[in-house]
Order: C-alpha cells, then sequence, then structure tokens
C-alpha cells in the first residue's frame, strides 16, 4: 500500500508520539527497522503518519524503546485500531478541507473539551442562523455548496455535547464575543438565548470573561484543549484565519493549560455569567 498523501491530524500523532519514544531511548530508525524487518524509509513513513502501524508492531517497538508507561501504549494501539470511514466525518472527506475533518476527529475523541473564544461564540454552540451569517461574510465569497456543507458539518460536530457522548466540556467566552452582531440583532439575540440553554447542560460550564478584567489574558485567537485519555495525548489547537494550527509538545501543552485555566480564574462563575448574557440579550 503507498503511503497517505494526506494522513489525518490523529494518524500524524500516533506517528509522532513514536518517534518521540524512539529518540528518548536512544534508538535510530535504522535500529527500528531492523527490529521490524523493514528498512528506515518505512520507518519514517509511520512517524509522520503516512503509513498505518498494526497494534502487534506498536507493542513490539515500546518494548524495543524500553517504554514503561502502560497506558500510553494502550492509548496509540487504540488509535491504531481505527481506520477511515468509521466515524460520521468521514463522509465529508472530499467535500471540505481535511482541517475540519481533523477538529470535528479531535473533539469526537476528546475525553474533555475547554476553549477560550475572543470574537465569536464557540462553534459547536452556534445556531445555523449565526454561522450562516459567518460563512456568507467570508471573503472571498464561499461557493454556496461549500457554505451549506459547512454548517452542515458545524451542527454534526455539536453531537459530541448532545448526543449520549456528554463530553464535559468548558467554554471560556469573552464579553466581547457576546456583544458583536454577526447577522443582525434577531440573530444575534437567537444566538444568545441558544447560549444560555447551552450552559444549562448538565456536562456543559460557561463562564464568560467580562470587560471589567485588569489582567490580560491573550483571547485574540480562538483556543480549543482536547484532553485525551492520558495528558500526554491532550491536544491545543489554534484557530486562525488561515486554519488550524494543531499543538502536542509538552512547552505547548503547559502553555496554553496555564492560558485556560487563568481565564477561567478570572471569569464570572456560571451564574453570574448566564446573568451577564440574560442581559446582553435585553439591551439588544
Amino acid at each position: 500500500m503507498p503511503p497517505r498523501d494526506n494522513p489525518t491530524a490523529r494518524q500524524a500523532r500516533l506517528g509522532a508520539e513514536l518517534r518521540k519514544l524512539r529518540q528518548a531511548a536512544g534508538k535510530t530508525a535504522r535500529e527500528a527497522g531492523g527490529l521490524l524487518s523493514v528498512d528506515q524509509a518505512k520507518i519514517s513513513n509511520i512517524e509522520s503518519g503516512r503509513i498505518g502501524v498494526s497494534e502487534e508492531r506498536i507493542r513490539r517497538l515500546c518494548t524495543f524503546y524500553q517504554c514503561d508507561h502502560p497506558a500510553l501504549v494502550e492509548a496509540l494501539c487504540a488509535i491504531s485500531r481505527e481506520h477511515r470511514g468509521q466515524f460520521w466525518f468521514d463522509e465529508y472527506r472530499g467535500i471540505l478541507h481535511r482541517g475540519f475533518l481533523d477538529i470535528a476527529e479531535m473533539e469526537y475523541h476528546a475525553t474533555e473539551l475547554r476553549s477560550v473564544q475572543g470574537l465569536t461564540v464557540p462553534g459547536i454552540s452556534q445556531t445555523e442562523n449565526y454561522m450562516r451569517a459567518i460563512y456568507t461574510s467570508l471573503f472571498p465569497p464561499l461557493p454556496p455548496e461549500e457554505t451549506e456543507a459547512r454548517i452542515k458539518f458545524r451542527l454534526r460536530r455539536a453531537e459530541v455535547i448532545n448526543s449520549e457522548r456528554r463530553t464535559p466540556c468548558l467554554m471560556l467566552i469573552h464579553e466581547a464575543a457576546l456583544r458583536m452582531r454577526f447577522g443582525g440583532r434577531e440573530v444575534t439575540r437567537e444566538q444568545l438565548h441558544h447560549l444560555i440553554e447551552f450552559g444549562q447542560l448538565p456536562n456543559v460550564t460557561l463562564r464568560v470573561l467580562p470587560f471589567t478584567i485588569t489582567e490580560f489574558i491573550e483571547a485574540t485567537q480562538p483556543t480549543l484543549l482536547a484532553k485525551g485519555p492520558i495528558p500526554e495525548l491532550d491536544t491545543v489547537e489554534i484557530d486562525t484565519s488561515f486554519g488550524g494550527t494543531f499543538l502536542d509538545s509538552a512547552i505547548d501543552l503547559k502553555r496554553y493549560r496555564t492560558l485556560i485555566d487563568s481565564a477561567e480564574r478570572l471569569s464570572l462563575d456560571p451564574d453570574e455569567s448566564q446573568h451577564l448574557i440574560h442581559h446582553i440579550a435585553r439591551e439588544l
């Protein structure tokens, strides 16, 4: 089977974790290849996510690397058992850019979601009209069929919160995002009322960062921390105008955990946050 041209973020993460383990053990790709009776190029492709790797080979490599973290080994094996076509977002391959699918994949497998939003409400809590207002204002304009595909896709992403999965979710939203009038007053009012209902779900904690904060919190770029089955497999996604960026180094994870923890500490509590959203909705 030829190498994949576009591995998913999760496939690339599996390979990257195997590379980290190899380097920590002081082993070369040639030595790893010798263990599996493959050439160095195949090890390189495995570590870049371009070639899949079996559970049996993962266990052999981890033993060779003297990995003493059984939970990590089991988590990597679980990733290796996944395959394309298994999940709902696979239906959109070839329809939407793979970055959209990578975000949905990350959310689907997360054990908890923690986010900070500065100018828009979180995607999985957006109403259809709010989404449409955002997507139809992009420049250059999107083709109508792509706009509709993006809206349907984003609505499906909310299933991690609303369905039986009930993934725990912390949403920290800056007051500025609540006052932005995307689509006009009626669309914004509808969105705020939906956000109030969303925040009352048992697995959702919604807190607002008010304008009155005196300490600096970097909230200009939407930040999402998706917790994995173990902390080492946490992932941060930073949303930009040019697409999402995924970060998983120990330094980056520590930095963004600290950012989110600080934002949570400075935010209003859930009841105060609900009161402020009600107040902003009445002002419209």
